[in-house]
């Protein structure tokens, strides 16, 4: 029998070995190459092909709230807010539209042949009667002249029972009075007159506050305020007072009942 010789054996052993080292280096590189071609083709898909990062997904986020603490309800509307004479009625008045025009209390400006203006910085003005509805106590002034900034409310919101409330007005001629409270009922009905259809709420308001906006927690207005309870005949606040809701002072449908029982403030 031949022999081969120890070398030669040696040799293809040592052959065979590095050809399989040879061959697992192939499949770990192939490997590596397989999963950047993945990722590749992963990163391409997800970015559309066009080299940009893909948007990220939708997600819910919390919705910011429109509240606002009663400092900001005075910023915002403060500017709106109008302190009126009207012979010797005291009362208060709201911007509610670019061309100034304001809406405030019927009494405030019953028979009065003289009516005068204050706006918040300081602009004073005679003001004509526009428009008066006696029955739901609301009137509209056209001022002979503006301020140089007219800053209208916004309008709009309803009411709610329980919901805050804050008032500003002039009342006892303490110009630019801020007061809150909540919403304690609504479409209030009284069976004198059968009167109907008004927002209680109580913020304490007084003479003078007649004719100034109640407004919301988002600063929206949601009623003119237009008379206070007054069980103890001495015209003080009692803690319950009246706004006539604003889609009613706007000429609208709900809420069309005069003031309630107390004196018109």
């Amino acid at each position: 029998m031949e022999h081969v010789p120890q070398e030669t054996g040696a040799a293809e052993a040592q052959g065979t070995q590095g050809a399989m080292a040879g061959r697992a280096r192939w499949f770990v590189v192939g490997g590596v190459a397989l999963v950047v071609v993945a990722v590749l083709a992963y990163w391409l898909g997800s970015s559309g092909g066009n080299g940009e990062e893909a948007a990220p997904a939708p997600s819910a986020t919390p919705t910011p709230s429109a509240t606002l603490t009663v400092p900001e309800v005075f910023d915002r509307v403060g500017p709106s807010v109008v302190v009126i004479r009207a012979g010797k009625s005291l009362g208060t008045g709201v911007i509610a539209a670019e061309d100034g025009t304001i809406l405030t209390a019927h009494h405030v400006v019953e028979d009065a042949k003289d009516v005068s203006l204050t706006f918040a910085d300081g602009t004073r003005a005679k003001a004509a009667v526009v428009s008066s509805d006696p029955k739901l106590d609301i009137a509209m002034l056209k001022p002979a002249k503006l301020p140089e900034i007219v800053v209208p409310a916004t309008l709009g919101g309803a009411a709610a029972v329980g919901a805050p409330v804050v008032a500003i007005g002039n009342p006892l001629g303490l110009a630019y009075s801020v007061s809150t409270g909540v919403v304690s009922g609504l479409n209030r009905s009284t069976d004198k007159g059968g009167l109907r259809g008004l927002i209680q709420f109580d913020a304490s308001v007084n003479p003078g506050s007649s004719g100034g906006p109640l407004l919301d927690a988002r600063g929206l207005v949601i009623g003119i305020v237009v008379s206070i309870a007054d069980p103890g005949g001495d015209e003080a606040f009692a803690g319950i007072a009246f706004a006539v809701p604003i889609g009613a002072a706007l000429g609208g449908d709900e809420g069309d009942g005069p003031p309630g029982d107390g004196p018109q403030i």
